[in-house]
Order: C-alpha cells, then structure tokens, then sequence
C-alpha cells in the first residue's frame, strides 16, 4: 500500500519558536551539565572586571530574546559594541547618550504601568505567556557608564531611580532587566539594587569585597569568590539564583560570525510581515517612530 506525505500546509512559519518563557541556555557547569535559567520572571546582574566574559553572557541572552516570537529587545550599550550587532533586532538601541536613555526609561515605565493596570482590571497578579503580550528585554551593558560617567549628577541619579523602578517591578509586567558592569563597588551597585536582582553572576574579581558586592555579602568568605577565576578562563562564573548556592559556570560563546549570522536571521523574522508578530505594537510602547 503506497501512503503519501501530505505538504506543509502553508503559512506554517520555519523558525526557532523559542520564547522568552523558555529556559535559556547560557552554559555549562563544572561537572558538564548544561545550565538554564528562566528570565521572564526575574533580572539578572552580571559583573566582573573587563575581559571576564560579562558580554558573552548578554549576548547568550541577547540571541534567545531575538529568536523568541514573543520578546522585544531595548538595548543601552555605551560603547556601541558589546551589543550593536543586535540593533538591527531591537525596537531601540541607545548608545552613549544619556538623554535618550532616560526617554526610553521614562518609556518603559508608563508600559510597565499600564501593564499593571491591565492586569489589576482583570484581577491578576502577573503576566503570563498565554496573555499574548511581548516580553520586553531590556539589556544594559555598564551600569556605571550611565549612572556615573556621562550626563549630570541629576541625570545619572534619575538613570539609577529609573532602572532600580524596572528590576523592582518590571518582572511580574514582563519587562525583565538583565545589566553588566566592570566596577563591581557600592556606588554602582547599592545593596538596595544588588538584592532586586534574582540571577547574579560574578565574573573574575580582582578583591573578595568586588565578588561579595555581586553576590552578596558573606559568599567570599564561604569559599565562593570570584577572585578564585583564572585571568585565562574568560567566561567563567559564579552565578547564584534567588536563595540558592552559587555554582560554577563556563558562559556559552558566541564569536562575532555567529553573533552576526543569528542577528541578521532575527533581523529577517522581526520584518514587518515576517514569522514573529509581537501584540504591542512600536507605536504603543513608544519605543520607535
């Protein structure tokens, strides 16, 4: 008996169907086991001194959020670099521009607003991947470049009002922070903002109090120190979840080729009328003309 295969109906979309409500591979431990963690519902922090591999994780990241049908990227990056083979991917992209960062910052907080609005109308707590609603990534490369290098004194304090007001609230509104910096010190990161983050990594340190200020206090003196991490082994890590034990990571790589390739293959799915179909709108999140 002969059977035929039916064709693929069409409209079928060919792609990733990754989502932002997935775990997200970012590497592997010391014993080989690969390691996820699930971002749509908490922030991550990442430090280190430079060269750590602090950029290699956000670009783990990065990769994920472009590929997901259901994600939409903000990106800050100071330098333009780290993260500027995403801008093709992202509804905004600010580089060394304090004023804009604020705009898009300002921006986020009356979604996140609404967001809470919509869900306190129908008597929820959270969003949920089956409420249709995009996650909204946003991904700071240097804290301390915004909220201590450029601008005024009164813009890099509204910078640090305004990103502490999204690590706090923007999880539940499906806005989630993940942020890097290479001066791990109380002036950049208070304990106030350091303890909203639910993921931490701590890349090579060069003092035990840099890796604690990453961590939390006390972890150094418990035997889990990032001043233990090789200058050699760029992309390890110490990386802790809310209550747990930090454990020892080799971020995921990502050469610049591969970077390159998967952006401009996200860059073709987000066209307007391609694979992904986010539910706001640019024009509702104000975050593109």
């Amino acid at each position: 008996m002969t059977t035929t295969t039916p064709a693929p109906a069409a409209g079928i979309p060919v792609g990733p169907g990754l989502s932002m409500f997935d775990p997200i591979f970012v590497g592997i431990d010391e014993f080989g086991q690969p390691v996820y963690i699930t971002l749509a519902y908490r922030n991550l922090l990442a430090g280190g001194e430079p060269g750590g591999g602090k950029s290699g994780l956000l670009n783990c990241i990065a990769a994920h959020a472009a590929l997901s049908v259901d994600s939409r990227l903000v990106l800050l990056d100071g330098k333009l670099v780290e993260l500027g083979q995403w801008e093709d991917c992202a509804d905004a992209f600010i580089g060394p521009d304090i004023t804009e960062a604020l705009t898009v910052l300002r921006r986020l907080q009356v979604v996140m607003n609404n967001r809470y609005a919509w869900l306190r109308a129908h008597g929820r707590r959270k969003l949920t991947a089956l409420d249709r609603l995009s996650v909204i990534t946003v991904l700071v490369d240097e804290i301390a470049f915004f909220s201590a290098t450029v601008g005024s004194k009164q813009e890099q304090e509204e910078f640090v009002a305004l990103l502490r007001d999204l690590v706090a609230r923007g999880r539940a509104a499906g806005i989630p922070v993940v942020a890097a910096t290479q001066r791990p010190s109380f002036d950049i990161i208070p304990t106030s903002l350091r303890d909203l983050f639910g993921y931490r990594a701590a890349f090579r340190c060069t003092t035990p109090n840099s890796s604690n200020i990453v961590l939390g206090h006390g972890w150094a003196e418990q035997g889990y120190s990032a001043t233990d991490i090789q200058p050699t082994n760029q992309g390890a890590a110490y990386l802790i979840a809310e209550g747990g034990v930090p454990r020892r990571i080799k971020v995921a790589y990502l050469s610049d080729a591969q970077i390159a390739g998967i952006a401009d293959y996200a860059a073709w799915i987000r066209r307007p009328g391609g694979l992904t179909s986010p539910t706001d709108a640019p024009a509702d999140l104000g975050l593109a003309a």
